[in-house]
């Protein structure tokens, strides 16, 4: 497949996935690949568009969204004149200003979990390690309710259940004809602390053992006797991208931020530390059986 074939490719990826944040990324990085092979530095690449250098840097990493107009001079600049590929590095960046889905629910989302929603949306692999909760792929709608109700003390009955509507509504990726896999490792923590009260937490765990039974869906379950273990600092979520020119995404949510560490090096070191936590919590194989077990003792 040559460059044209395909951007054009990942431009039928976004119609079928909504979201700015994918062809985003994939706009970056080919500006970026473009940018390097004529030698043109950051600053003489800001000064052919009227930004600084930074803004050029911003895009190349997908922090921010483009003007076409600055796309085309960038094209021109960097000697691309083929007619397609300028089209579809145009389109591109048509689709990486659109806004996705989610984006109705901004009063209720914070700034920093916009670009972490369109990752989401569009991932072909989803591994996550809670420690406190539920995943958020994986929760009802009562047990969704009481997380956020927690997190927001004294919010409104009406920003709490656009807060459900928006967690109901990232669910459905997983419910496509062709979802993305879910690798979930729970710490036994998060199944025994009785988020909502024992009715919430029966129902929860009853819909995990149904999602267990879903091929694209593996749950592991981290014993209290495993002891300490390499993910004690707290939540990890690893997505990886089913464009091949985009590397997997680390995002590590805290209280209140998150961060998304991009270095080849910290990359490779929390998936490492994915791959320990799977190898150290029970077999999938095991999880409907602890599952029931815990629910005998909800």
């Amino acid at each position: 497949m040559d460059a044209v074939e395909y951007l054009e490719a990942a431009v039928d990826q976004e119609h079928r996935h909504a979201g700015p944040m994918v062809p985003r990324m994939i706009l970056g990085a080919r500006l970026r690949a473009l940018r390097e092979s004529m030698g043109i530095s950051r600053e003489e690449a800001g000064e052919a568009i009227r930004a600084s250098h930074s803004k050029i840097s911003r895009l190349e990493l997908a922090r921010i969204g483009c003007k076409l107009r600055d796309v085309a001079d960038l094209l021109t600049l960097y000697g691309v004149s083929g007619e397609d590929e300028r089209a579809t590095l145009l389109e591109l960046a048509q689709h990486a200003n659109t806004p996705g889905w989610w984006s109705a629910y901004s009063d209720v989302t914070p700034h920093w979990l916009h670009a972490y929603l369109g990752l989401e949306q569009a991932a072909s692999l989803i591994r996550t390690y809670e420690v406190q909760f539920v995943p958020g792929l994986l929760q009802t709608a009562g047990y969704a309710r009481a997380v956020i109700s927690l997190g927001d003390i004294g919010v409104s009955e009406s920003r709490v259940e656009r807060g459900v509507e928006l967690r109901m509504g990232r669910q459905q990726i997983l419910h496509r004809a062709h979802p993305p896999r879910l690798w979930a490792v729970l710490d036994e923590a998060a199944l025994r602390r009785p988020i909502g009260g024992a009715a919430v937490m029966r129902a929860q765990i009853q819909h995990l053992i149904e999602a267990a039974d879903m091929p694209h869906i593996t749950i592991q379950i981290l014993p209290f006797t495993a002891g300490g273990h390499a993910a004690s600092g707290g939540p990890i979520t690893i997505l990886r991208l089913p464009e091949r020119v985009l590397p997997d995404v680390v995002y590590l949510e805290q209280l209140a931020s998150a961060l998304y560490p991009d270095r080849p090096a910290d990359v490779a070191h929390y998936t490492h530390v994915m791959n320990r936590l799977a190898t150290e919590a029970a077999p999938a194989v095991e999880t409907p059986a602890l599952l029931h077990r815990i629910l005998r003792d909800t």
